[in-house]
């Protein structure tokens, strides 16, 4: 019984530990590898580095960006997609 009331303790901040910092981190990785996947032409982005752009291009995991008003051509790859900025997917 006594050894019992010791472990108590240590799984107990074991699952607050997963509770208040695993698992939170966890769902936002699913969340941004779900909007990382569901990408398309058209979507205005936000690449991680602070670069606005406009899909014009997915081939795996590149993606082709247009970014200002010259319309320059950018490959990045798609892990570096921040965001997307697009008002309906928000």
């Amino acid at each position: 019984m006594e050894t019992l009331s010791q472990l108590v303790l240590p799984f107990g901040f074991a699952a607050g530990i997963y509770f208040l910092m695993i698992r939170p981190q966890q769902k936002k990785d699913k969340k941004i590898k779900n909007m990382r996947n569901n990408l398309k032409v058209g979507d205005e982005v936000t690449t991680i580095g602070g670069i606005y752009g406009k899909v014009i291009k997915i081939k795996d995991d590149i993606i082709t960006i247009e970014v200002g008003s010259d319309k320059t051509k950018l490959a990045i790859a798609k892990w570096a997609v921040g965001d997307v900025v697009n008002p309906e997917n928000n």
